[in-house]
């Protein structure tokens, strides 16, 4: 019988190191950078910084996390991409929030046929 150990692979890969900044304006939301590094911590200047934008949102049933990423080169670009890309998280959501009740309501079975007595 194997152990834990034997089916986690718990190392850091150490090609795909990021520093993670995180910047907000105190009101509308978060850009969180992704900066590449090397091993030693050191930017990789070979690699592009990955930017995420964080959102709530209001719903009817209360605040709604919102995230997605910003297709970037800086974090000025981020600021002015960011209302697009959590419209688009909100797009995604929806969309995926309507396929989720079309599964639901087709997962309904009713009955025909027989022949059945009520009292």
């Amino acid at each position: 019988m194997s152990s834990l150990d034997d089916k986690v692979d718990s190392r850091v890969n150490l090609d795909n190191l990021y520093r993670q900044e995180t910047y907000t304006d105190l009101g509308v939301g978060t850009i969180q950078c992704l900066r590449p590094v090397t091993p030693t911590g050191a930017d990789d200047p070979s690699r592009t910084p990955i930017f995420m934008g964080a959102a709530q949102i209001m719903t009817p049933g209360g605040m709604l996390p919102v995230q997605g990423e910003i297709q970037a080169a800086d974090l000025r670009e981020a600021c002015l991409k960011f209302p697009e890309a959590i419209k688009a998280a909100v797009d995604e959501l929806v969309q995926q929030a309507r396929e989720y009740e079309r599964e639901r309501a087709g997962g309904i079975v009713i009955p025909r046929g027989g022949n059945i007595q009520l009292p």
